[in-house]
């Protein structure tokens, strides 16, 4: 399996793509599937607000869009354009209910300043009592 460091390392790689000029906030993330392809995505707003897409939801709907629906865990940075990483930048609520969707709860979230500072929770973890497909 494709250890973090690599991964968190595609996720800054993916944030330099973010389109933010409205909050130049800019975000990447580095999902992997089981069969070990990398999918990344980066936030990318719109003037109007409301159709503005986290860069988990860009992964996500980038691999599901090539037939990937099963994963092992994401990366994702974020922070201020032209400006170090200085914070984590955990998945948003609309992206943590997304990732519920295709993925179990033992999936992986990696959120890391760098790739020597970073945590690595569930998303069991950061999404408890959630809404569930098979609930439905």
């Amino acid at each position: 399996m494709m250890n973090s460091k690599i991964l968190i390392a595609k996720a800054v790689e993916a944030m330099e793509n973010a389109y933010a000029p409205y909050s130049s906030f800019k975000v990447g993330a580095a999902l992997l599937s089981k069969s070990g392809r990398v999918f990344t995505g980066c936030n990318i707003e719109n003037s109007a607000f409301s159709p503005i897409n986290c860069a988990e939801r860009t992964a996500i709907f980038k691999a599901v869009s090539e037939g990937k629906t099963d994963f092992v865990r994401i990366a994702v940075v974020g922070g201020a354009a032209d400006s170090e990483i200085s914070n984590y930048c955990p998945p948003c609520g609309v992206c943590r209910q997304v990732l519920k969707e295709f993925c179990k709860p033992d999936f992986e979230i990696i959120v890391a300043k760098n790739e020597n500072d970073y945590k690595v929770m569930t998303l069991a973890e950061i999404l408890p009592f959630s809404f569930d497909k098979r609930e439905v």
